[in-house]
């Protein structure tokens, strides 16, 4: 998750500012896309739709004349392990138009109002609800409450999905009861926030942005929105054996921890895996990889109308070239801080001579070190250990 966040930054998103769009959804439409990913998608071409026409809108455009992009990351977690899919979107803070002078040109729009996304999650709560409608898996009633859901199929997980949704315990002897907590602070009335709009369940917050400049920024905030469901550092034991996991943020009514039963513990991470060949990064727009305006704007260059194996300066690239952006040296470099190409001892430069990938060569190469360690009595391999996650964290 952590390289994905990087190469966003350096391959897809733009010089231009960036604005994050969160929308959260009612219980009910979590499980439904927890079980129906197909679904989820369908959900999502609504939303961006929704938003993409409000910029161009706004800017004073229509959708022949502007056009804009987004990159989502589709989250699973909540704070407190539990199942939460919502949305986390990277959208373009502006258009691009077409210009005269040049390939494009971009246009810049002020942020959302509070009545700008009270409209939008009002619009995209009705599409929605009828989208799933039409199709059945949903009945809605006037206020946008969602009365009963699509009878799903005889899943070992369905009963998982539905506990971790609404935090309660998912197995053994206390099954169906609200998940124990541990509340150490006193309660507090968070203040509304204006860049969030609400209505039946749905939640749209649009509070964040990063400028054209803030690269250091885009990028922390790519990193937060990709990182992993589990923070090993909120994670401990309790005296009796349970697990206790920290929130990032209290809850408003102080509460600091959850605790779970180690089975339970396990259910919840099952919850939280996606069921297979489901893409949880989605590019729309401009970013798209059949736009012809990707090769346009996106930092690598590369894309639908760009002619194959130019580069900048006219020189043809060779296709392994084309392929890849970074060597595996230079992405370890820029992902974990590790430089391969710098000596652990001296901290001069070193060369790589070569990259054995087949496993037999490997296999052979380590038994004759270990051959030659046992003749002559020296360690020539050293100890074996879990990987560095101090570099990682």
């Amino acid at each position: 998750m952590t390289e994905s966040a990087a190469l966003l930054v350096d391959d897809v998103l733009p010089h231009q500012p960036i604005r994050q769009w969160v929308l959260s959804f009612p219980f009910q439409l979590r499980y439904l896309f927890a079980n129906r990913p197909a679904v989820m998608g369908q959900v999502l071409g609504i939303v961006y739709r929704v938003i993409a026409a409000h910029l161009i809108k706004k800017a004073g455009f229509t959708q022949q004349s502007a056009r804009t992009g987004a990159v989502t990351l589709i989250q699973r977690f909540g704070s407190a392990l539990n199942l939460n899919l919502h949305f986390h979107m990277l959208f373009l803070d502006g258009v691009y138009v077409d210009d005269p002078h040049k390939d494009l040109r971009f246009v810049r729009v002020k942020a959302p109002s509070h009545e700008e996304l009270a409209a939008l999650v009002g619009t995209i709560a009705r599409r929605v609800g009828r989208k799933l409608e039409r199709q059945g898996l949903l009945e809605r009633d006037i206020d946008y409450g969602y009365l009963s859901a699509e009878a799903v199929d005889d899943d070992p997980l369905a009963q998982l999905l539905g506990h971790s949704i609404t935090y309660r315990i998912a197995v053994g002897p206390q099954a169906g009861r609200k998940v124990f907590t541990v509340q150490t602070l006193p309660a507090s009335d968070k203040k509304n926030d204006d860049r969030v709009g609400k209505l039946g369940g749905f939640s749209l917050h649009a509070g964040v942005v990063a400028g054209a400049d803030e690269r250091d920024k885009l990028e922390r905030l790519c990193r937060y929105i990709s990182r992993p469901a589990l923070a090993e550092k909120r994670l401990s034991l309790t005296s009796t054996g349970q697990i206790r996991y920290g929130l990032k943020t209290p809850y408003r009514d102080g509460t600091t921890h959850v605790i779970f039963d180690p089975l339970d513990f396990i259910a919840r991470l099952v919850a939280l895996v996606p069921k297979p060949s489901v893409n949880l990064t989605r590019f729309h727009g401009v970013f798209a990889s059949n736009s012809k305006h990707r090769a346009l704007i996106t930092p690598s260059r590369r894309g639908k109308g760009r002619k194959s194996g130019a580069t900048d300066d006219g020189l043809d690239q060779s296709p392994a070239e084309r392929r890849a952006s970074m060597t595996w040296a230079q992405s370890l470099k820029r992902v974990f801080n590790i430089d391969i190409k710098a000596c652990r001892d001296c901290g001069g430069s070193v060369r790589v001579i070569a990259c054995i990938e087949d496993p037999v060569v490997i296999n052979k190469i380590l038994e004759h070190l270990k051959e030659k360690e046992g003749m002559s009595g020296e360690t020539l391999l050293p100890e074996s250990r879990a990987p560095p996650l101090g570099l990682f964290a």
